[in-house]
Protein backbone atom coordinates (compact mmCIF):
# COMPACT_ATOMS: atom_id res chain seq x y z
CA UNK A 1 0.00 0.00 0.00
CA UNK A 2 1.91 3.52 -1.31
CA UNK A 3 1.90 6.06 1.79
CA UNK A 4 3.34 8.93 0.08
CA UNK A 5 -0.33 10.29 -1.03
CA UNK A 6 -0.54 13.87 -0.66
CA UNK A 7 -3.81 14.82 -2.05
CA UNK A 8 -6.51 12.90 -3.06
CA UNK A 9 -9.90 13.26 -4.87
CA UNK A 10 -12.10 11.47 -3.75
CA UNK A 11 -15.70 10.81 -6.00
CA UNK A 12 -17.89 11.47 -2.82
CA UNK A 13 -21.76 10.78 -2.53
CA UNK A 14 -21.82 11.96 0.79
CA UNK A 15 -23.56 8.52 2.07
CA UNK A 16 -22.40 6.03 4.98
CA UNK A 17 -19.46 4.35 2.39
CA UNK A 18 -18.21 7.20 1.12
CA UNK A 19 -18.09 9.08 3.79
CA UNK A 20 -16.27 6.29 5.52
CA UNK A 21 -13.90 6.24 2.87
CA UNK A 22 -12.92 9.62 3.28
CA UNK A 23 -12.16 9.29 6.99
CA UNK A 24 -10.35 5.87 5.98
CA UNK A 25 -8.09 7.93 3.33
CA UNK A 26 -7.27 10.41 6.07
CA UNK A 27 -6.45 8.03 8.48
CA UNK A 28 -4.73 5.57 6.33
CA UNK A 29 -2.89 7.70 3.98
CA UNK A 30 -2.00 11.03 6.02
CA UNK A 31 -3.47 12.89 2.94
CA UNK A 32 -5.91 16.15 2.31
CA UNK A 33 -8.85 15.06 0.32
CA UNK A 34 -10.70 16.47 -2.25
CA UNK A 35 -14.51 15.39 -2.21
CA UNK A 36 -16.13 15.88 -5.81
CA UNK A 37 -19.88 15.10 -6.16
CA UNK A 38 -21.45 15.19 -9.43
CA UNK A 39 -25.24 15.89 -9.73
CA UNK A 40 -26.00 13.61 -13.33
CA UNK A 41 -29.56 13.72 -12.02
CA UNK A 42 -29.90 10.90 -9.33
CA UNK A 43 -32.62 12.50 -7.85
CA UNK A 44 -31.12 13.76 -4.32
CA UNK A 45 -30.56 16.79 -2.72
CA UNK A 46 -26.91 17.03 -2.95
CA UNK A 47 -26.56 19.63 -0.62
CA UNK A 48 -26.49 17.34 2.49
CA UNK A 49 -23.36 15.67 1.17
CA UNK A 50 -21.72 19.41 1.19
CA UNK A 51 -22.21 19.45 5.11
CA UNK A 52 -21.39 16.06 5.92
CA UNK A 53 -17.71 17.13 4.02
CA UNK A 54 -17.97 19.65 6.09
CA UNK A 55 -18.56 17.89 9.72
CA UNK A 56 -15.92 15.37 8.69
CA UNK A 57 -13.25 18.19 8.31
CA UNK A 58 -12.88 18.70 4.80
CA UNK A 59 -12.41 23.11 3.76
CA UNK A 60 -14.83 24.60 2.13
CA UNK A 61 -12.32 25.24 -1.18
CA UNK A 62 -12.00 21.21 -1.29
CA UNK A 63 -15.53 20.53 -1.66
CA UNK A 64 -16.54 20.47 -5.35
CA UNK A 65 -19.99 19.84 -6.55
CA UNK A 66 -20.66 20.18 -9.78
CA UNK A 67 -24.49 19.68 -11.97
CA UNK A 68 -23.23 17.59 -14.69
CA UNK A 69 -26.83 16.66 -15.86
CA UNK A 70 -26.24 18.36 -19.55
CA UNK A 71 -23.23 16.96 -20.38
CA UNK A 72 -24.18 13.95 -19.73
CA UNK A 73 -27.09 13.91 -21.44
CA UNK A 74 -25.19 15.49 -24.74
CA UNK A 75 -21.73 14.18 -24.27
CA UNK A 76 -22.36 10.38 -23.54
CA UNK A 77 -25.80 9.55 -23.63
CA UNK A 78 -26.71 10.93 -26.44
CA UNK A 79 -23.68 9.39 -28.52
CA UNK A 80 -24.17 6.32 -27.03
CA UNK A 81 -27.75 6.37 -28.13
CA UNK A 82 -26.94 7.20 -31.76
CA UNK A 83 -25.67 3.82 -31.64
CA UNK A 84 -28.49 2.13 -30.14
CA UNK A 85 -25.84 0.42 -27.74
CA UNK A 86 -27.59 -2.47 -25.80
CA UNK A 87 -25.55 -4.80 -23.84
CA UNK A 88 -26.65 -8.61 -24.17
CA UNK A 89 -29.52 -7.92 -26.44
CA UNK A 90 -31.49 -6.39 -23.41
CA UNK A 91 -29.14 -3.22 -21.04
CA UNK A 92 -29.35 0.14 -21.84
CA UNK A 93 -26.10 0.66 -20.39
CA UNK A 94 -27.21 3.22 -17.47
CA UNK A 95 -24.54 3.21 -14.92
CA UNK A 96 -21.79 2.09 -17.39
CA UNK A 97 -21.91 5.55 -19.33
CA UNK A 98 -22.03 7.54 -16.40
CA UNK A 99 -18.46 6.58 -15.04
CA UNK A 100 -16.23 7.99 -17.80
CA UNK A 101 -17.48 11.47 -16.80
CA UNK A 102 -17.47 10.81 -13.10
CA UNK A 103 -13.73 9.89 -13.56
CA UNK A 104 -12.96 13.00 -16.03
CA UNK A 105 -14.08 15.22 -13.69
CA UNK A 106 -12.21 13.50 -10.94
CA UNK A 107 -9.45 13.91 -13.03
CA UNK A 108 -9.90 18.02 -13.91
CA UNK A 109 -9.67 18.53 -9.87
CA UNK A 110 -7.07 16.63 -9.48
CA UNK A 111 -5.10 18.95 -12.02
CA UNK A 112 -6.53 21.84 -10.77
CA UNK A 113 -5.99 20.99 -7.28
CA UNK A 114 -2.37 19.67 -7.89
CA UNK A 115 -3.55 16.30 -6.41
CA UNK A 116 -1.54 13.02 -6.98
CA UNK A 117 -4.32 10.56 -6.42
CA UNK A 118 -8.10 9.83 -7.19
CA UNK A 119 -10.22 7.35 -5.10
CA UNK A 120 -13.63 5.52 -5.59
CA UNK A 121 -15.74 3.54 -3.54
CA UNK A 122 -16.28 1.01 -5.83
CA UNK A 123 -16.25 -2.65 -4.43
CA UNK A 124 -13.51 -5.43 -5.40
CA UNK A 125 -16.30 -7.80 -6.81
CA UNK A 126 -17.98 -4.94 -9.56
CA UNK A 127 -17.65 -3.57 -12.60
CA UNK A 128 -17.70 -0.37 -11.41
CA UNK A 129 -13.91 -0.51 -10.29
CA UNK A 130 -12.40 -1.64 -13.94
CA UNK A 131 -14.81 1.46 -15.63
CA UNK A 132 -13.42 4.38 -13.31
CA UNK A 133 -9.85 2.84 -13.01
CA UNK A 134 -9.59 2.42 -16.98
CA UNK A 135 -10.65 6.12 -17.46
CA UNK A 136 -8.87 7.59 -14.86
CA UNK A 137 -5.18 5.92 -16.67
CA UNK A 138 -6.49 6.91 -19.91
CA UNK A 139 -6.81 10.26 -19.20
CA UNK A 140 -3.78 10.83 -16.57
CA UNK A 141 -1.48 8.15 -17.20
CA UNK A 142 0.46 8.18 -13.70
CA UNK A 143 -2.47 8.70 -11.18
CA UNK A 144 -2.16 6.95 -8.41
CA UNK A 145 -5.49 5.56 -7.69
CA UNK A 146 -6.65 4.22 -4.32
CA UNK A 147 -9.44 1.55 -4.08
CA UNK A 148 -10.71 1.04 -0.53
CA UNK A 149 -12.66 -2.07 -0.71
CA UNK A 150 -9.57 -3.56 -2.24
CA UNK A 151 -7.56 -2.67 0.56
CA UNK A 152 -9.21 -2.59 3.91
CA UNK A 153 -10.79 -4.80 6.57
CA UNK A 154 -13.79 -3.35 6.95
CA UNK A 155 -15.54 -5.96 4.93
CA UNK A 156 -19.23 -6.13 6.32
CA UNK A 157 -21.57 -3.42 7.02
CA UNK A 158 -21.47 -3.92 10.86
CA UNK A 159 -17.91 -3.28 10.60
CA UNK A 160 -18.48 0.18 8.18
CA UNK A 161 -21.16 1.57 11.47
CA UNK A 162 -18.91 0.69 14.33
CA UNK A 163 -15.79 2.39 11.89
CA UNK A 164 -18.15 4.98 11.68
CA UNK A 165 -19.29 5.30 15.54
CA UNK A 166 -15.36 5.33 16.03
CA UNK A 167 -14.93 8.28 14.04
CA UNK A 168 -17.81 9.97 14.78
CA UNK A 169 -19.15 10.00 11.51
CA UNK A 170 -23.17 10.45 11.20
CA UNK A 171 -25.31 7.44 10.47
CA UNK A 172 -29.02 7.91 8.98
CA UNK A 173 -31.16 5.52 10.99
CA UNK A 174 -32.24 3.40 7.35
CA UNK A 175 -28.52 2.74 7.10
CA UNK A 176 -28.20 0.73 10.72
CA UNK A 177 -29.44 -2.08 9.66
CA UNK A 178 -28.71 -4.32 6.05
CA UNK A 179 -30.24 -2.77 3.32
CA UNK A 180 -32.44 -4.87 1.37
CA UNK A 181 -30.64 -4.03 -1.95
CA UNK A 182 -28.13 -1.00 -3.17
CA UNK A 183 -28.92 1.69 -5.30
CA UNK A 184 -27.17 3.80 -8.24
CA UNK A 185 -29.03 6.26 -10.06
CA UNK A 186 -28.73 8.99 -12.69
CA UNK A 187 -30.96 10.68 -15.32
CA UNK A 188 -30.89 7.52 -17.12
CA UNK A 189 -31.35 5.03 -15.58
CA UNK A 190 -31.82 3.35 -11.63
CA UNK A 191 -30.20 -0.25 -11.27
CA UNK A 192 -31.02 -2.15 -8.04
CA UNK A 193 -28.57 -5.44 -7.09
CA UNK A 194 -28.40 -7.43 -4.29
CA UNK A 195 -29.61 -8.68 -0.94
CA UNK A 196 -33.21 -9.68 -2.10
CA UNK A 197 -32.61 -9.56 -5.85
CA UNK A 198 -29.64 -12.08 -5.34
CA UNK A 199 -31.61 -15.43 -6.28
CA UNK A 200 -32.59 -14.92 -9.72
CA UNK A 201 -35.53 -17.46 -9.47
CA UNK A 202 -37.27 -15.07 -7.36
CA UNK A 203 -39.45 -12.07 -8.38
CA UNK A 204 -37.94 -8.70 -7.52
CA UNK A 205 -40.36 -7.20 -5.34
CA UNK A 206 -42.71 -4.58 -6.11
CA UNK A 207 -41.36 -1.99 -3.96
CA UNK A 208 -37.75 -2.48 -5.72
CA UNK A 209 -39.22 -0.56 -8.80
CA UNK A 210 -38.74 3.38 -7.85
CA UNK A 211 -39.09 5.14 -11.42
CA UNK A 212 -41.53 3.16 -12.88
CA UNK A 213 -45.22 2.38 -12.62
CA UNK A 214 -46.29 -1.52 -13.29
CA UNK A 215 -47.52 -1.73 -16.38
CA UNK A 216 -50.71 -3.15 -14.92
CA UNK A 217 -51.35 0.05 -12.83
CA UNK A 218 -50.34 1.87 -15.94
CA UNK A 219 -53.69 4.08 -17.44
CA UNK A 220 -56.11 2.52 -19.44
CA UNK A 221 -55.53 4.54 -22.33
CA UNK A 222 -52.38 5.29 -24.65
CA UNK A 223 -50.26 8.54 -24.89
CA UNK A 224 -49.38 9.62 -28.28
CA UNK A 225 -46.34 11.95 -28.51
CA UNK A 226 -44.10 13.12 -31.41
CA UNK A 227 -40.45 13.42 -30.62
CA UNK A 228 -38.18 15.43 -33.26
CA UNK A 229 -34.37 14.13 -34.11
CA UNK A 230 -31.18 16.48 -35.80
CA UNK A 231 -28.55 13.92 -36.97
CA UNK A 232 -29.35 11.54 -34.87
CA UNK A 233 -29.83 13.29 -31.48
CA UNK A 234 -33.62 14.02 -29.81
CA UNK A 235 -34.08 17.68 -29.95
CA UNK A 236 -38.38 18.43 -29.69
CA UNK A 237 -41.35 16.36 -27.74
CA UNK A 238 -44.46 17.56 -29.07
CA UNK A 239 -42.71 20.55 -31.10
CA UNK A 240 -41.56 21.76 -28.27
CA UNK A 241 -37.75 22.60 -28.38
CA UNK A 242 -36.02 20.89 -25.06
CA UNK A 243 -31.90 20.31 -23.70
CA UNK A 244 -30.65 17.37 -24.11
CA UNK A 245 -31.43 16.92 -19.89
CA UNK A 246 -34.76 18.63 -19.62
CA UNK A 247 -36.03 15.90 -23.08
CA UNK A 248 -34.82 12.81 -21.17
CA UNK A 249 -36.23 13.81 -18.18
CA UNK A 250 -39.18 14.29 -19.93
CA UNK A 251 -39.40 11.24 -21.65
CA UNK A 252 -38.66 10.11 -18.09
CA UNK A 253 -41.94 11.05 -16.98
CA UNK A 254 -44.13 10.03 -20.08
CA UNK A 255 -42.07 6.67 -19.32
CA UNK A 256 -42.84 6.74 -15.60
CA UNK A 257 -46.60 7.06 -16.20
CA UNK A 258 -46.94 4.01 -18.60
CA UNK A 259 -44.95 1.71 -16.84
CA UNK A 260 -42.30 1.59 -19.56
CA UNK A 261 -38.50 0.92 -18.74
CA UNK A 262 -38.19 -2.14 -16.63
CA UNK A 263 -35.94 -5.16 -16.92
CA UNK A 264 -34.88 -8.36 -15.14
CA UNK A 265 -31.84 -9.13 -16.17
CA UNK A 266 -29.13 -11.68 -15.11
CA UNK A 267 -25.77 -10.42 -17.37
CA UNK A 268 -22.00 -11.19 -17.57
CA UNK A 269 -19.84 -8.77 -15.48
CA UNK A 270 -16.61 -7.75 -16.80
CA UNK A 271 -14.86 -9.27 -14.32
CA UNK A 272 -16.11 -12.60 -14.68
CA UNK A 273 -19.07 -13.51 -12.71
CA UNK A 274 -22.75 -13.26 -13.48
CA UNK A 275 -25.05 -10.81 -12.10
CA UNK A 276 -28.87 -10.11 -11.41
CA UNK A 277 -29.94 -6.55 -11.62
CA UNK A 278 -32.65 -4.74 -11.81
CA UNK A 279 -33.17 -1.82 -13.86
CA UNK A 280 -35.28 1.40 -14.91
CA UNK A 281 -34.92 2.96 -17.57
CA UNK A 282 -38.34 4.63 -19.02
CA UNK A 283 -36.67 7.73 -21.08
CA UNK A 284 -33.69 5.57 -22.74
CA UNK A 285 -36.72 2.60 -23.51
CA UNK A 286 -38.56 5.29 -25.74
CA UNK A 287 -35.76 7.07 -26.77
CA UNK A 288 -34.38 3.64 -28.32
CA UNK A 289 -37.32 2.97 -30.24
CA UNK A 290 -37.95 6.23 -31.88
CA UNK A 291 -34.44 6.38 -32.77
CA UNK A 292 -34.57 3.59 -34.35
CA UNK A 293 -37.98 4.20 -36.08
CA UNK A 294 -36.58 7.67 -37.55
CA UNK A 295 -33.21 5.41 -39.00
CA UNK A 296 -35.67 3.04 -40.21
CA UNK A 297 -36.31 5.60 -43.56
CA UNK A 298 -33.16 7.63 -43.45
CA UNK A 299 -30.48 5.30 -43.35
CA UNK A 300 -29.52 3.12 -46.23
CA UNK A 301 -29.53 -0.92 -45.80
CA UNK A 302 -26.05 -1.52 -46.09
CA UNK A 303 -25.57 1.68 -43.31
CA UNK A 304 -28.03 0.20 -41.01
CA UNK A 305 -26.96 -3.40 -41.38
CA UNK A 306 -23.71 -2.74 -40.46
CA UNK A 307 -24.14 -0.53 -37.65
CA UNK A 308 -26.14 -3.53 -36.21
CA UNK A 309 -22.74 -5.40 -36.48
CA UNK A 310 -20.49 -2.92 -34.57
CA UNK A 311 -23.34 -2.10 -31.60
CA UNK A 312 -22.69 -5.17 -29.76
CA UNK A 313 -18.88 -4.34 -29.94
CA UNK A 314 -19.43 -0.57 -29.17
CA UNK A 315 -21.70 -1.53 -26.12
CA UNK A 316 -19.29 -4.05 -25.01
CA UNK A 317 -16.59 -1.29 -24.97
CA UNK A 318 -18.87 1.26 -22.88
CA UNK A 319 -19.80 -1.75 -20.47
CA UNK A 320 -16.66 -3.06 -20.03
CA UNK A 321 -15.20 0.61 -19.53
CA UNK A 322 -13.37 1.44 -22.04
CA UNK A 323 -15.06 5.05 -23.10
CA UNK A 324 -11.83 6.84 -23.23
CA UNK A 325 -10.07 4.08 -25.72
CA UNK A 326 -9.09 4.22 -29.37
CA UNK A 327 -11.70 1.76 -30.73
CA UNK A 328 -14.62 3.33 -29.04
CA UNK A 329 -13.70 6.92 -30.60
CA UNK A 330 -13.46 5.09 -34.35
CA UNK A 331 -16.48 3.60 -34.00
CA UNK A 332 -18.46 6.84 -32.84
CA UNK A 333 -16.82 8.43 -35.44
CA UNK A 334 -18.34 6.07 -37.91
CA UNK A 335 -21.85 6.24 -35.83
CA UNK A 336 -21.96 10.15 -35.99
CA UNK A 337 -20.99 9.84 -39.65
CA UNK A 338 -24.06 7.92 -40.01
CA UNK A 339 -26.12 10.15 -38.46
CA UNK A 340 -25.97 12.94 -40.74
CA UNK A 341 -29.56 12.68 -42.37
CA UNK A 342 -31.20 10.96 -39.52
CA UNK A 343 -33.38 13.79 -39.27
CA UNK A 344 -37.20 13.61 -38.81
CA UNK A 345 -39.92 13.08 -36.59
CA UNK A 346 -41.51 10.09 -35.24
CA UNK A 347 -44.78 9.15 -33.58
CA UNK A 348 -44.73 6.62 -30.43
CA UNK A 349 -47.17 5.33 -28.68
CA UNK A 350 -46.62 4.71 -24.94
CA UNK A 351 -49.25 1.75 -23.29
CA UNK A 352 -48.67 -0.20 -20.45
CA UNK A 353 -44.69 -1.33 -20.94
CA UNK A 354 -44.59 -0.52 -24.22
CA UNK A 355 -43.35 2.33 -26.87
CA UNK A 356 -44.45 1.94 -29.98
CA UNK A 357 -43.33 3.56 -33.52
CA UNK A 358 -46.76 4.17 -35.20
CA UNK A 359 -45.19 6.55 -37.97
CA UNK A 360 -42.58 8.42 -39.12
CA UNK A 361 -41.31 11.04 -41.38
CA UNK A 362 -38.24 12.94 -42.80
CA UNK A 363 -37.16 15.54 -45.53
CA UNK A 364 -34.35 12.90 -46.09
CA UNK A 365 -36.92 9.39 -46.27
CA UNK A 366 -35.20 6.93 -48.79
CA UNK A 367 -39.11 5.72 -48.11
CA UNK A 368 -40.46 5.64 -52.42
CA UNK A 369 -44.09 4.54 -51.77
CA UNK A 370 -44.46 4.50 -55.58
CA UNK A 371 -41.39 1.85 -55.49
CA UNK A 372 -43.11 -0.33 -52.56
CA UNK A 373 -46.89 -0.09 -53.53
CA UNK A 374 -48.68 -2.93 -55.31
CA UNK A 375 -51.15 -0.41 -57.25
CA UNK A 376 -49.64 -0.12 -60.87
CA UNK A 377 -47.52 2.58 -61.59
CA UNK A 378 -45.06 3.71 -63.38
CA UNK A 379 -41.78 3.23 -61.57
CA UNK A 380 -38.23 2.54 -62.06
CA UNK A 381 -38.53 -0.74 -61.21
CA UNK A 382 -38.80 -4.00 -63.46
CA UNK A 383 -40.59 -7.01 -62.31
CA UNK A 384 -38.41 -8.90 -64.89
CA UNK A 385 -35.50 -7.81 -63.45
CA UNK A 386 -35.85 -10.19 -60.70
CA UNK A 387 -35.63 -13.07 -62.52
CA UNK A 388 -31.84 -12.67 -63.27
CA UNK A 389 -31.04 -11.00 -59.42
CA UNK A 390 -32.79 -14.38 -58.67
CA UNK A 391 -30.63 -16.68 -61.00
CA UNK A 392 -27.28 -14.51 -59.84
CA UNK A 393 -27.79 -15.63 -55.89
CA UNK A 394 -28.88 -19.07 -56.43
CA UNK A 395 -25.88 -19.49 -58.68
CA UNK A 396 -23.43 -21.08 -55.59
CA UNK A 397 -26.31 -23.01 -54.42
CA UNK A 398 -27.22 -24.70 -57.28
CA UNK A 399 -23.40 -25.65 -57.95
CA UNK A 400 -23.60 -27.78 -53.79
CA UNK A 401 -27.08 -28.99 -55.04
CA UNK A 402 -25.79 -30.30 -57.86
CA UNK A 403 -22.35 -31.27 -56.08
CA UNK A 404 -24.82 -32.75 -53.23
CA UNK A 405 -27.00 -34.86 -55.86
CA UNK A 406 -23.73 -36.59 -57.26
CA UNK A 407 -22.35 -37.70 -54.37
CA UNK A 408 -26.11 -39.43 -52.96
CA UNK A 409 -26.01 -41.27 -56.57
Amino acid sequence: MARDVKKVVLAYSGGLDTSVILKWLQATYNCEVITFTADLGQGEELEPARKKAQLLGIKDENIFIEDLREEFVADYVFPMFRANAVYEGLYLLGTSIARPLIAKKQIEIARKMGADAVSHGATGKGNDQVRFELAYYALEPDITVIAPWREWDLTSRTRLIEFAEQHQIPIAKDKRGDAPFSVDANLLHSSSEGKVLEDPAEDPPEYVYQRTLSPEEAPDEATLITIAFEKGDAVAIDGEALSPASLLTRLNALGKANGIGRLDLVENRFVGMKSRGVYETPGGAILLAAHRGIESITLDRGAAHLKDELMPRYAELIYNGFWFSPEREMLQAAIDHSQAYVTGEVKVKLYKGNATVIGRSSPYSLYNQELVTFEEGAVAYDHRDAAGFIKLNALRLRTLGSRARKISE
